[in-house]
C-alpha cells in the first residue's frame, strides 16, 4: 500500500499543471487551445519569455520531490525512479488537464539531478545543439536515445538506467500519441504523420520557427 500511495503521490505532483495555470494567471491564455504541447514552451512563446524560467524550474523541481522523497522515507531506489517516472507521466497526462500535458523533459531533468546528476548535463546539450541546428525534437532524441549507453559507460545505477529507458518508452508513446490528435484514415497518411510525430515531434513536413519542448528558454 506504500507503494502504491507513493507511486499515486508522484503522478500527481507531476500532474500539477504548472504552465498551464502560469499561461492563464499572466495572460489568460488557455494552453490547450493554443498550443500543441501544454508546456513551457507554450508559456515561452504565448504568454512571456521570462516566465519560462519559474514554470521550467516548478516543473523540474516536481521530478526531483517525486523521485527523493521515497527514499527519505525509506524506500527501496527501484521505487524511487519509479515515482520520479510517474511524475513524468503526470506532467505528460495530468489529471487536470483531461489527460493532455507536455513531454516530460522537465520533470525528468528532476529525476536524473537525483538518481544520475551526469544525465542532466547530457540531455541538456542535446537541447541546446537542437536548437542551435534548429532540430530540438530529433537532437533531443537522440540525447534521450544515447542516455542508456552514457549510464552504462559511467557505471550509473540500475535504477538510473531504467529510469532513462522508462523515459525514452515515454517519449515515443506521447510524441506517437500527440495529446490524442486525430490520425488520417488514410493507411499511407497515417504511416506518414505517425513518422514525423516520432522523429520531428510534428503532423507537419514544414519545419515552423517554434516546436515545443518542455524546457526552459529551448526552441524547437
Amino acid at each position: 500500500m506504500e507503494s502504491v500511495l507513493l507511486l499515486l503521490a508522484g503522478y500527481l505532483l507531476g500532474s500539477v499543471p504548472t504552465a498551464q495555470i502560469a499561461a492563464q494567471l499572466l495572460a489568460g491564455v488557455d494552453l490547450r487551445e493554443r498550443s500543441p504541447t501544454i508546456s513551457g514552451s507554450g508559456v515561452y512563446y504565448l504568454v512571456a519569455r521570462w516566465a519560462v524560467v519559474p514554470v521550467g524550474l516548478i516543473d523540474v523541481l516536481k521530478g526531483y520531490l517525486a523521485t527523493i522523497l521515497p527514499l527519505q522515507v525509506g524506500a527501496s531506489a527501484e521505487l524511487a525512479m519509479a515515482c520520479g517516472l510517474a511524475a513524468v507521466v503526470g506532467h505528460n497526462w495530468s489529471l487536470w488537464l483531461g489527460f493532455r500535458g507536455g513531454r516530460g523533459i522537465s520533470p525528468f531533468l528532476g529525476f536524473l539531478l537525483v538518481v544520475f546528476p551526469m544525465g542532466v548535463f547530457v540531455v541538456l546539450a542535446a537541447l541546446a545543439i537542437g536548437r542551435l541546428v534548429r532540430r530540438t525534437p530529433v537532437v533531443a532524441l537522440l540525447g534521450l536515445l544515447s542516455l542508456p549507453g552514457v549510464i552504462i559507460a559511467l557505471g550509473g545505477s540500475d535504477a538510473a538506467l531504467r529510469g532513462s529507458l522508462g523515459m525514452l518508452a515515454i517519449t515515443i508513446v506521447k510524441r506517437l500519441e500527440a495529446n490524442r490528435r486525430r490520425l488520417p484514415r488514410d493507411p499511407v497518411a497515417r504511416q506518414t504523420i505517425l513518422w514525423r510525430r516520432f522523429w520531428l515531434d510534428r503532423d507537419e513536413e514544414r519545419w515552423p520557427p517554434a516546436i515545443g519542448v518542455d524546457l526552459p528558454c529551448s526552441r524547437s
